[in-house]
């Protein structure tokens, strides 16, 4: 991976080349006349960004890996891609249950290739909590990115580093990079996409290679579309004037060509149109715009609104003081060239914010993930403007000792105060992923499930994707034994199986997630209220309770009664 500065074929500001002018004026001062540009500088072959880069590295893996397996509480989303990746691993198709295309296959593919080793050599590893180690591999990937993408983008060597731990360290990123969330996987590919994008060396195969790595992020997770035009405008601004046509078309072409393969593959199999007896891609995609809305994000009580606190109670600094840098850059961008540099990830933060404060959309508590990486870029951009402002390195010949001193004053007392107001937020948040541990009570219910049922080859348990593969392992059968809640209304594969609907259930885990959908979903509620509680792990609203159906109740009373009269 080559380049941090831009090339001289590009005039950039002594500033954002971090280069002071040393040439002497007439008076013998500092000469106020641009400085020379620097050449272009290797990351590879650059030592201090390598020493810079891998400390931060070393220190965003540390903090994000311990704890992992017990911070945050385990997510029915998370389940369901490790799931599906697994039955990528066994040769079962593209998911666990009949895929529907709900989301591109190609996110959990790369997970299945993620997790194989690991779940090669201990099988029973391939559950939520353990392989959410696999996530860091993404989360390093990034963060070098990161880094690479700064130096190229004209910060200088502190302010990419102030982005790089921005993205890896802010307790919001903590929390949701160690979840097993596509969109962790989309945005490294989006971030070497603009990576290639904004390649000093300006190659067409680097323009062609990013197109390939935005239609690999879309494919990941479909929602990282709506970035494209964000990567345009970087490829636009660090492309040469000479073949910047070719290289935007070529880009272009080469992200379509890819993303066409998703209706292709659907085509292939018959299911791009809706039908009798089969699923389709149109279908999947309706249903997907059609999700009920959760309500614009600023009003009160609404649901947008308690997934944008929960965002801010992790960390307030980086989703609004990027936002808010990422108006101002796009404002300023004819006057200043740290906002022409950085337009495309400005562009990026507005367009994601617009997309989250429309109030007929579903937004999803992860989406703030695709926006971290565009935050953390603005707000360290921001940081160096003001710095450079504030504490300009060519003086003036008549500007006088005094105000030099009291300019660089300023910049240590804004600096102080940043990090007085940061610091003790990201430390509270940071202790909590640390040293909290949220699954007890699904490790709990998992080990009860191998432990006290009898016989799990012939039992039938409803269970939500976080604890389905440790189902699976204990020995229920897939798809037919344990059975992802949803699928029991919902999958027709499943119902057939089901004559007498509850009935056929003999338990039920009711986790938060399952009491919350059981409402919309008959064959789950009746199950629920249609039995009693066996076992209880933690307490309150996160409680997990292990629920025997009457019917299975009554079928073990007539059992036990057997055995008695045959003794």
């Amino acid at each position: 991976m080559t380049a941090t500065l831009p090339t001289a074929t590009e005039p950039q500001s002594p500033a954002a080349a971090g280069v002071p002018d040393r040439r002497r004026g007439p008076a013998g001062g500092l000469g106020v006349r641009p400085a020379p540009l620097r050449p272009m500088v290797r990351f590879r072959s650059s030592r201090p960004d390598l020493l810079l880069c891998g400390v931060l590295l070393l220190v965003i893996v540390l903090v994000q890996g311990w704890n992992i397996t017990d911070f945050p509480t385990l997510s029915d989303d998370e389940g369901t891609y490790l799931a599906q990746a697994w039955a990528v691993q066994q040769g079962d198709g593209l998911a666990h249950y009949t895929y529907w295309y709900d989301h591109p296959p190609l996110g959990w593919i790369q997970l299945a290739g993620l997790t194989y080793l690991p779940s090669l050599f201990v099988p029973d590893s391939m559950t939520v909590a353990t392989m959410r180690f696999a996530m860091l591999a993404v989360s390093a990937a990034s963060s070098v990115l990161m880094y690479v993408l700064a130096r190229r983008l004209w910060l200088p060597r502190w302010a990419a580093g102030l982005a790089m731990g921005l993205f890896g360290l802010s307790p919001l990123s903590v929390v949701l990079q160690r979840e097993i969330f596509l969109d962790n996987i989309a945005v490294m590919w989006m971030l070497l996409a603009f990576c290639l994008a904004a390649s000093p060396s300006r190659h067409l195969w680097h323009h062609f290679a990013s197109g390939l790595a935005a239609a690999t992020a879309v494919l990941t997770k479909e929602t990282m579309l709506v970035v494209l035009p964000a990567l345009l405008v970087t490829m636009w601004r660090h492309s040469h004037r000479d073949t910047r046509k070719f290289a935007v078309t070529g880009a272009i072409t080469a992200c379509a060509l890819i993303g066409l393969s998703y209706p292709l593959y659907a085509l292939l199999n018959s299911e791009l149109l809706p039908g009798a007896g089969h699923v389709s891609l149109i279908d999947g995609i309706t249903y997907q715009m059609s999700r009920p809305g959760s309500g614009f994000i600023l009003t009160p009580g609404t649901g947008s609104n308690g997934v944008f606190r929960s965002w801010l109670y992790y960390d307030a600094v980086l989703p609004l003081g990027g936002l808010a840098g990422a108006v101002l850059l796009i404002a300023t961008v004819r006057w200043s060239v740290t906002a022409r540099a950085l337009a495309g990830p400005a562009l990026a933060c507005v367009i994601l914010a617009l997309v989250a404060m429309r109030g007929s959309g579903y937004l999803p508590a992860m989406y703030v993930i695709q926006a971290l990486p565009f935050l953390a870029l603005v707000l360290a951009g921001g940081a160096a403007s003001i710095t450079h402002a504030v504490l300009r390195r060519r003086r003036a010949p008549e500007e006088r000792r005094e105000l030099l001193w009291a300019r660089r004053a300023l910049t240590v007392v804004l600096a102080v105060a940043a990090a007085v107001y940061v610091l003790p937020r990201w430390y509270e948040g940071n202790r909590t992923a640390l040293t909290v541990d949220a699954n007890a009570p699904y490790r709990q219910a998992a080990a009860w499930l191998g432990r006290e049922v009898p016989d799990p080859a012939h039992t039938r348990v409803l269970l939500d994707d976080a604890l389905w593969l440790d189902a699976v392992h204990h020995g229920f059968e897939p798809g037919i034994g344990a059975i992802w809640f949803y699928k029991a209304d919902l999958d027709p594969a499943v119902t057939r199986t089901m004559p007498r609907g509850w009935r056929d259930i003999d338990y039920v885990v009711s986790s938060p997630t399952v009491r919350r959908d059981a409402v919309d979903l008959p064959n789950v509620k009746a199950a629920l209220e249609h039995s009693t509680v066996v076992a209880v792990f933690g307490e309150g609203e996160d409680r997990i309770e292990i629920r025997r159906t009457d019917a299975a109740g009554r079928a073990a009373g007539a059992t036990s009664a057997d055995q008695r009269t045959g003794s």
